[in-house]
């Protein structure tokens, strides 16, 4: 007896959220491995929403911004209507009850973060952007009939038939249960989890990618691994951000000696993230202690402007209107991800991805400050939009899951941290594959996970050219004509070497056949 499963989100961030409440009233399942609303890195949002609904502003000029970051791997087109759509999605939050800052007369109050050319910054209860978003959409989901709730479950594999997806494997406190699916979204999160340094949930560790991977499905742009500067050096793990806004608002970072050692750069503090990373990188190497000087702006402020901020360095001994901040770079934010293509598809039929674990072509080579949210939002609807849209086969009966365990955690964070840096090498990087190669021949903790780590580290080692958040000391120039993206895929290591954007999902694009330079 053939039967129409539900739609299958794996994923509870707000990716995943908006994407279930825009495919209701349609039936839909959510699979999330905690309780609604208590884990994941949208918790932890700090910025905002960028979108161009200032009146000095337009959609046109927040693209520009987009691909200036990207440093020459944005698509264009995508980034057109992403951003074309910004001021729909900020309407939209606001129609599901988001609780966005306004000033005295009613308007947006907007921020400005680095990289952008006008303020153009949405927040909600100040820094607690990504809260207010999560409790207003985890409440629109509990009220929402359509969408059934699995908690508690962690999705490990994917099922299969003869006529494609066929359900996802989830292992539960109580054993393993399946849940049939044809079209199946991963809306998972990143990878920051995984590596010593990171302001990410240490339960982001890359389990979309492997469930992708193991599907069959291409990743691409691996090694483009976003670092924010200014993470709170307090040891802990993961460790306190410190939002780019704070230095919107006017902070200044400075070292032991209370020099300024960024002013040179182009743009100052609010140059793109992945060159105030390197600068605050390159003075720590030279002995320097790093810190963010907020006394003077925001100053007294600084409560008022970010509560939460306020809050994290307070129970840290620490008075952000009286005291320097400690800062350091972190593992902040993974440009590259599943290959997807305009409506969220993957090169796998019926598998979408959406939100960090999907690479759509917006971010290129180094996000744009609090364009995560906005694409996030605006992708979900394309996601729901094309699984609405698609002919699904009926579902007769599966079989095995290409995967069959949870991932672990193992020796990664300390062989990441030393070939996937801030600043990378030939030397750091063969090293990082020699480490890796032990962890999988040993079969010890963290050998499932060392298979997405094997796939960065050679992507990493074969970009000889530095761009965006990848930075060769080796290589420190770009190349010319630069490598385009790299994808990769669990059959045929590299797949295609792309000369420029091309069609992310789906087949790759004219380039040149790089299986030839997949040797180890």
């Amino acid at each position: 007896m053939s039967r129409k499963p539900k739609p299958t989100i794996i994923g509870g961030g707000i990716a995943g959220l908006a994407t279930a409440l825009c495919l209701a009233p349609h039936p839909v399942r959510l699979v999330v491995r905690t309780p609604l609303g208590t884990d994941g890195s949208s918790l932890w949002a700090q910025g905002g929403i960028a979108a161009a609904v200032g009146a000095d502003d337009e959609p046109r000029l927040h693209a520009e911004d987009t691909i200036r970051a990207g440093a020459g791997l944005c698509d264009p087109a995508v980034v057109r209507e992403i951003t074309q759509e910004g001021p729909w999605a900020i309407e939209q939050l606001a129609s599901w009850g988001v609780p966005f800052d306004r000033d005295a007369q009613g308007r947006l109050d907007l921020g400005l973060e680095g990289g952008h050319g006008r303020r153009r910054i949405v927040h909600a209860r100040g820094d607690a952007t990504g809260q207010s978003l999560m409790e207003t959409l985890v409440r629109r989901v509990l009220a929402e009939p359509a969408i059934e709730r699995i908690e508690g479950a962690q999705a490990v594999g994917l099922l299969e038939d003869e006529a494609g997806l066929s359900g996802v494997v989830c292992e539960r406190p109580g054993g393993s249960d399946c849940f049939p699916a044809r079209a199946i979204v991963l809306a998972t999160g990143g990878v920051g989890g995984l590596f010593e340094q990171t302001t990410n949930p240490l339960s982001a560790r890359g389990q979309g990618l492997l469930l992708a991977l193991e599907a069959g499905a291409e990743l691409v742009d691996l090694e483009f691994i976003q670092y924010h500067p200014t993470a709170l050096a307090t040891g802990q793990h993961p460790l306190p951000l410190i939002s780019e806004a704070v230095r919107g608002e006017g902070a200044c970072l400075v070292d032991e000696a209370g020099e300024r050692f960024a002013a040179d750069l182009p743009g100052a503090e609010l140059a793109p993230r992945d060159r105030v990373a390197r600068a605050i990188w390159q003075h720590q190497k030279a002995g320097h202690r790093i810190f963010l000087d907020a006394r003077r702006h925001p100053g007294d402020a600084f409560a008022i402007r970010f509560p939460k901020i306020d809050a994290i360095c307070r129970a840290h001994g620490l008075d952000p209107a009286r005291d320097l901040l400690p800062v350091t770079p972190a593992v902040h934010y993974h440009m590259g991800g599943i290959a997807v293509d305009r409506e969220g598809r993957s090169s796998r039929p019926g598998l979408w991805a959406v939100g960090e674990t999907a690479s759509t072509g917006l971010h290129g080579a180094n996000r744009l400050a609090s364009n995560s949210l906005l694409e996030a939002v605006v992708c979900a609807r394309a996601v729901a939009a094309s699984i609405a849209a698609s002919p699904l086969p009926p579902l007769r009966h599966e079989t095995g899951p290409r995967t069959g365990s949870a991932p672990t955690w193992g020796r990664l964070p300390g062989i990441l941290a030393r070939s996937l840096g801030v600043i990378r090498n030939r030397e750091s990087l063969e090293s990082g594959l020699e480490e890796i190669r032990a962890v999988v021949e040993e079969r010890s903790s963290g050998a499932t996970e060392a298979r997405l780590a094997w796939l960065w580290i050679r992507a990493a080692l074969w970009r000889e050219e530095s761009r965006g958040s990848h930075y060769r000391s080796d290589w420190p120039e770009p190349r010319e004509h630069g490598f385009g993206h790299l994808r990769q895929d669990r059959t045929h290591g590299f797949l295609k070497v792309e000369r420029a954007p091309a069609t992310r999902g789906g087949a790759a694009g004219d380039g040149q056949d790089a299986r030839s330079l997949s040797a180890d």
